[in-house]
């Protein structure tokens, strides 16, 4: 099914001015380019303390990575009425992406000694602060269609540790890298269109062919029909970001 010229593509991102670290706006900026060189429409709706989330008017959502106390403000809103919607996303199929710390936070929450943050439980995952940050440029291979056969790469920096319970599936296999905990070589979680992740860099700009699928996830189409774009300046950004992880 073609693209239909009058398609128009609605973000609702969650909390931008506090989760908002590791230049993982460019996602944010990337998702508009590759619509905008398509002629689709683009729009962000800002959902910050207090504001109520427009399922409706929403195509995908996206939560970015913030610091502990940052996030703990952000898990005080997300109670009731947004955090069923949350799960009520997840679970219907709709596309997310959640990048660190807004991962953590569509779990089932993040424990520190000092810090203790109710998640949403969207993803059936959870979090424990470990005692060293796991850094680096990170590799994960997926099950996703690509032209990179599924490769992830970007860089990492959490002190999280995050374990999947039996209702969550990893996004991927690390190649290179920590992954959700350094010990299992598993990365992130995904639950149909919805990702949660703790790749960096940001993640889309290296990663093209996985904005295109969440465009696509977005608008109900398959991403074979989006139109093509040039990708020679994106597969030299992946090819780059492999090279840092040793792969």
């Amino acid at each position: 099914m073609p693209v239909d010229p009058a398609s128009h593509l609605t973000v609702s991102v969650l909390y931008p001015t506090l989760l908002n670290i590791y230049a993982d706006r460019g996602n944010l900026i990337f998702l508009q380019r590759r619509c905008e060189w398509r002629n689709i429409g683009f729009s962000i709706n800002p959902v910050g303390i207090g504001d109520p989330i427009d399922a409706d008017g929403t195509d995908l959502v996206y939560v970015g990575g913030g610091q502990d106390r940052d996030q703990a403000l952000c898990a005080s809103d997300l109670k009731g009425a947004k955090a069923e919607l949350l799960r009520d996303w997840v679970s219907s199929g709709r596309p997310m992406l959640a990048v660190c710390g807004g991962y953590q936070m569509l779990g089932h929450g993040y424990r520190s000694p000092g810090v203790s943050i109710d998640g949403v439980g969207a993803f059936d995952a959870e979090t424990v602060a470990g005692a060293d940050r796991l850094i680096g440029a990170i590799a994960i291979e997926t099950d996703l269609p690509g032209p990179t056969d599924g490769i992830l790469a970007g860089f990492e920096n959490h002190s999280g540790r995050t374990t999947l319970g039996p209702g969550a599936a990893a996004l991927g296999r690390v190649v290179h890298g920590h992954g959700n905990d350094g010990v299992t070589g598993m990365e992130g979680v995904r639950q149909n269109a919805s990702i949660g992740t703790y790749l960096h860099g940001p993640l889309l700009p290296k990663n093209w062919w996985l904005a295109d699928w969440l465009i696509a996830s977005a608008l109900g189409i398959s991403v074979e029909d989006l139109p093509s774009l040039p990708n020679d300046a994106e597969a030299a950004a992946h090819r780059s970001a492999l090279k840092a992880a040793g792969s």
